[in-house]
């Protein structure tokens, strides 16, 4: 029981230090996931399978089995109108298909390189739509990184970027990429600091699945028919990736911040009852008080 006891005060007193060592396991998880999940559709382009829709089609299914099943459960209107929904998840859908397919013409390095682009167009949505302001580092930084990108677009030029048919028109289909992730994180962000994450990331998933159905339909059904599906195709890694994305939705599903009601007491009488805010919600508040 003593040791429990100084196990549990040790937790309290250090309560700052764990959180920010979960972040970093998690932040690990996405990392891994990513690398599989490029490597994956990587393989598969060397394997002669052209269907991009199709392989982030189950992204938005987990997202939307998981996430809609908990909105279901709640059985609340939408905060924020479902032709938005629709935009961002087509917005989104559009970036995967880009990203997955510039794995067909360059190399798995560089299309891990130039994802890195997504964060100049991040910066510069987010000064021009959300006001956000960054700070002189941070934009020398970004500066930097744009350097090196140039650097890697020039090294595809001229030796060929280390693999791939076209390697230019690859990096070209990333950056692009690049700008369709922005736009649609953009958006997320500011639904989610001004309305509901689980929303946000439920009906994401619902319409990015049917914005994916109706273009496999359309674009890749041919394709698809066309697969000789076998155990080289379908690798065993792509199993391991899309297993760990459902652990981790439940993980953050579960680890979610939840408003905790209060009482306030004034001159003895009971007063209007409050929320505890979390971070996001005392964002989302400081943002309308300063507007």
């Amino acid at each position: 029981m003593e040791g429990r006891d100084r196990c549990c005060n040790w937790l309290k007193n250090h309560e700052s230090l764990c959180n920010v060592l979960f972040t970093l396991f998690l932040g690990q998880i996405i990392s891994f996931t990513l690398a599989t999940t490029s490597f994956a559709a990587s393989y598969l382009a060397t394997r002669g399978v052209d269907v991009p829709v199709t392989q982030s089609f189950f992204t938005y299914f987990g997202l939307a089995s998981i996430y809609g099943s908990i909105m279901l459960f709640r059985r609340k209107k939408l905060l924020v109108p479902w032709y938005y929904y629709a935009l961002l998840a087509f917005v989104d859908v559009q970036g995967n298909l880009l990203f997955i397919k510039a794995f067909k013409y360059t190399s798995v390095t560089s299309v891990t390189l130039f994802d890195c682009w997504a964060i100049v167009w991040v910066m510069i949505l987010t000064w021009l739509f959300l006001g956000t302001r960054y700070t002189v580092w941070q934009y020398i930084g970004a500066a930097i990184c744009v350097v090196g990108l140039c650097f890697a677009l020039l090294s595809d030029a001229t030796i060929g970027g280390g693999g791939g048919s076209r390697p230019l028109f690859g990096d070209f289909l990333v950056i692009v990429a690049t700008l369709f992730y922005a736009l649609s994180n953009v958006g997320e962000e500011f639904c989610v600091k001004q309305k509901d994450i689980v929303e946000v990331i439920s009906m994401l998933g619902v319409f990015g699945m049917l914005v994916s159905m109706c273009q496999i339909i359309l674009f890749e059904r041919q394709d698809l028919e066309a697969i000789e599906w076998s155990a080289d195709i379908v690798n065993w890694l792509y199993y391991v990736s899309f297993a760990i994305v459902v652990v981790g939705l439940v993980i953050y599903c579960k680890t979610e911040n939840k408003p905790e009601p209060i009482d306030t007491h004034v001159d003895g009488h009971l007063s209007i009852q409050y929320e505890v805010l979390g971070e996001e919600s005392l964002q989302s508040r400081d943002g309308s008080i300063r507007a």
